[in-house]
């Protein structure tokens, strides 16, 4: 009996680790800040940018005859970056973060 409930300890303990490690794991990823917004700059392409603020909350395309115009929406709280893409370059940002 008393080995048996050892192994459910056990078990529940590796459980446990399990699920942190899951969450551990989760929870890292890029955070949008001043910093990594102040290395995004005109001329980037859109997985440049990509790279650096991972996949916008928003997009928006617009094709005009002559320009192509992408906008890429960052939210994070009550913080909003905005990137401008014309014919797939960053074009301008503008950001509301004060780290």
């Amino acid at each position: 009996m008393r080995q048996m409930n050892m192994s459910i300890l056990r078990k529940i303990s590796r459980l446990f680790l399990v699920l942190f490690v899951f969450v551990s794991i989760s929870c890292v990823g890029r955070r949008l800040t001043k910093a990594n917004v102040d290395e995004v700059s005109e001329g980037m392409s859109k997985k440049q940018v990509e790279s650096i603020l991972g996949p916008p909350t928003e997009l928006d395309n617009k094709d005009f005859l002559i320009l192509k115009k992408t906008t890429y929406l960052y939210r994070q709280g009550k913080d909003t970056v905005t990137i401008v893409f014309k014919d797939d370059k960053v074009s301008e940002k503008q950001s509301t973060l004060t780290d």
